[in-house]
């Protein structure tokens, strides 16, 4: 069974991101669960939305043996964001077993990459669908993303990976073998070839970022003047 934990608008522009602050919610839910990963899903950018830097969300994947306690991780997951509340931030978490996630979720998650939400569409969402959602502190539009990010998730077909395996272990220039090593199951092209030996340069101070397609973690690459390099995709 998987759970999986969303959060959104936990930041201002001179605080740590929500990427780190999902890292650390990993790192507390990693004692009692195993973490599938961490994907990162971008959301729609518009004047009238407000957000600090990209407007993206985190989503944490969960295994449990099937003894999980949703309430359980709820308030651990509020517990430490809460700890780490900064202050001009709109947090919001959303948390849903996989089997929650319906068609109409998946549709609002795609809706939010190219609509204005508001609050009162994901809350009545979470309601009828009896999700777990709740605001932390400002404005609360957190809640919006945090749904999103759940129909974004779900199907392991969306965004990037910011947390999978020992990827973040990883940095500059690495061969295809240390990729898959880490956690990587294809390298490829953007042309559909799989890439089986090399090596792929990294941005500088850089882990890799693949993507999540089809359920599998596939890195995209590109050859720039005969040199393989990595790519990032939204």
């Amino acid at each position: 069974m998987t759970i999986l934990v969303s959060i959104d608008d936990t930041d201002n522009p001179g605080s740590r991101g929500t990427g780190r602050l999902a890292r650390a919610i990993a790192d507390t839910l990693s004692a009692a669960y195993p973490i599938y990963g961490i994907t990162r899903h971008q959301l729609y950018v518009h004047p009238d939305i407000p957000y600090t830097s990209h407007n993206s969300c985190a989503v944490i994947h969960v295994e449990t043996n099937g003894n999980a306690d949703p309430d359980r991780i709820f308030a651990t997951v509020q517990q430490v964001m809460l700890a780490d509340f900064v202050e001009g931030s709109d947090p919001g978490v959303a948390v849903a077993l996989k089997d929650q996630v319906t068609p109409p979720l998946i549709a609002f998650g795609r809706d939010a990459k190219c609509l204005i939400l508001t609050q009162d569409k994901a809350r009545t969402l979470a309601k009828n669908l009896n999700i777990r959602l709740k605001g932390l502190g400002g404005t609360e539009d957190g809640v919006i993303g945090a749904m999103a990010g759940l129909g974004l998730a779900a199907n392991l077909n969306d965004g990037r990976f910011i947390q999978r395996g020992r990827i973040r272990n990883l940095f500059g220039p690495c061969t295809v073998q240390q990729l898959i090593a880490a956690g990587v199951d294809e390298v490829c092209n953007l042309d559909g070839e799989t890439i089986t030996s090399g090596i792929v340069l990294i941005e500088e101070q850089k882990s890799p970022k693949p993507c999540p397609v089809n359920g599998r973690t596939v890195l995209f690459v590109e050859d720039r003047d005969g040199v393989l390099t990595a790519v990032k995709r939204d």
